[in-house]
């Protein structure tokens, strides 16, 4: 990688894994909500073939128990508030019933996480030298999945993400791959340059299986980041789908 921008044509339906990211929070490091200063990057990898197989088919039944078809987007805020859709979970024994088939999914179906980033702390520690979250959260994400492909001995990773808007899609895309052209402080461009890695960007109504389930990885692992001392049942469940490379973890909080 060179920094070029791969045309997703160039490994389209051929890798083995494919990422999907989603986030949490707002990125901007100029207005910090005081009771969620956080800016949390959830990327879930997923296996081809168990993406085909398992996941989107056992998340589409799931939605199938609830609604007349499989077109509703699992959105954790949503859920949370039981709002649009979700208005069917202001039912008490039908959001018990929901939200334990859910964690029961979140549990078994096959996925690794790579997470991280607590804003407020940032900037009170570097001030006029923090800098962006969003890049910061890339930066620590894929210097862990770089670690992740190296022990596979893979080189093609898509990387789906839900498209934000025109700007937004383009400062992620440019920040990227400049960061795949560049490395990092710990691992050197010349790691990166053996992976092919396009960034494709889809819009929500697409109703990306892959987006959903990073989104649902997303709020409970900045919940735990938060309020760590709290009851956190979500987050005990997608623990265990963090990446455990031995010496490189897939959870990063910083500072």
């Amino acid at each position: 990688m060179t920094g070029k921008v791969v045309s997703r044509h160039d490994i389209q339906g051929q890798s083995r894994f494919i990422a999907f990211l989603d986030e949490c929070g707002d990125h901007s490091m100029e207005r910090i909500d005081r009771d969620f200063p956080l800016f949390v990057l959830a990327v879930v990898i997923v296996e081809r073939n168990s993406y085909v197989e398992e996941i989107v088919p056992r998340l589409n039944h799931f939605k199938l128990n609830y609604w007349d078809h499989e077109g509703i987007n699992l959105h954790s805020r949503d859920i949370r508030k039981a709002e649009g859709p979700f208005s069917i979970l202001q039912n008490p024994e039908r959001r018990k019933r929901f939200l334990t088939e859910l964690t029961t999914l979140m549990e078994e179906l096959p996925y690794t996480l790579f997470v991280g980033i607590h804003k407020q702390r940032h900037r009170e520690r570097y001030k006029d030298h923090a800098r962006n979250p969003y890049k910061l959260a890339l930066t620590f994400a894929f210097e862990r999945i770089s670690h992740f492909l190296k022990q596979r001995d893979e080189k093609h990773l898509p990387v789906i993400a839900e498209a934000r808007g025109k700007n937004e899609d383009r400062d992620l895309e440019a920040a990227f791959y400049k960061l795949l052209a560049e490395g990092t402080y710990f691992i050197g461009p010349e790691r990166f340059a053996r992976f092919c890695c396009p960034l494709l960007f889809e819009n929500k109504k697409k109703n990306i299986c892959g987006i959903q389930l990073a989104d649902l990885c997303a709020y409970p692992s900045a919940r735990h980041i938060l309020r760590p001392e709290q009851t956190n049942s979500a987050f005990e469940v997608i623990e265990e789908h963090i990446y455990d490379g031995g010496n490189v973890k897939g959870w990063k909080v910083f500072p």
